[in-house]
């Protein structure tokens, strides 16, 4: 047990491509989830938007709408492997950037997603307060960004949360496009040592300590947030 753990780990500092991986996965989270709350916010937006009109849709909205439907349902009817694969081998197949393919397949993802958990988070708040904004001469715009968006915020926190937890754990899947990121690095090293056991054992590990401590820093920014609220 002892010679496999120094094969995995000591060996040839063999430790420090485990830290090189875990830094390119976190990276990739980094860039996949601000992404994902980009294009989630739009699309919640646009689908938000159309569905409380009510019947007096503009052209433009309806075909953004339904662009949005689109997105969504491909997005989250297919894997994110099947994603991950097209968007190296077909989309991106001449650039070899991995780092910016994995970040654009894992945020899309991630996106189709987020855009539901925020669009029902939007729907959560009183449509009274909209119509307020809207009788104050705010448009639909400055009504979204300065009442409606804030308050849906603190509602759908902890499924954003469990969202960012959700996507760093699938950084793993990016392994399969050759980027050196946590897994690849393991698998790396059990090809070298063909002690399969150490490696993987250690990067179980390094997710699970990772997605305690997303926890824990999401249950600090709950309480704080509960906390203003009754200020």
């Amino acid at each position: 047990m002892s010679d496999q753990f120094v094969m995995s780990f000591i060996t040839n500092n063999r430790w420090q491509l485990y830290i090189k991986g875990l830094g390119t996965s976190l990276l990739i989270t980094i860039g996949a989830l601000a992404l994902g709350i980009v294009l989630g916010v739009l699309v919640a937006v646009v689908r938000t938007g159309h569905d409380q009109q009510k019947g007096k849709h503009s052209g433009g909205l309806s075909v953004a709408n339904t662009i949005c439907k689109v997105y969504t349902t491909v997005i989250r009817g297919t894997p994110m492997m099947v994603q991950l694969l097209i968007m190296n081998f077909v989309i991106f197949a001449s650039s070899k950037n991995l780092y910016l393919t994995a970040v654009l397949a894992l945020g899309i993802n991630s996106g189709a997603y987020v855009s539901e958990i925020i669009r029902g988070g939007i729907m959560s708040i009183d449509p009274g307060q909209m119509e307020a904004g809207r009788s104050l001469g705010m448009n639909y715009a400055t009504v979204m960004k300065e009442i409606i968006i804030p308050q849906a915020i603190k509602n759908i926190l902890p499924a954003l949360g469990n969202e960012l937890i959700t996507l760093f754990k699938d950084t793993s899947l990016v392994s399969v496009i050759g980027l050196g990121e946590l897994t690849k690095v393991a698998r790396d090293i059990q090809a070298r040592t063909y002690q399969p056991m150490m490696p993987y054992l250690g990067i179980a590990a390094m997710y699970l300590i990772i997605c305690i401590i997303l926890t824990w820093l999401q249950g600090i920014l709950e309480r704080r947030m509960r906390q203003s609220e009754r200020r």
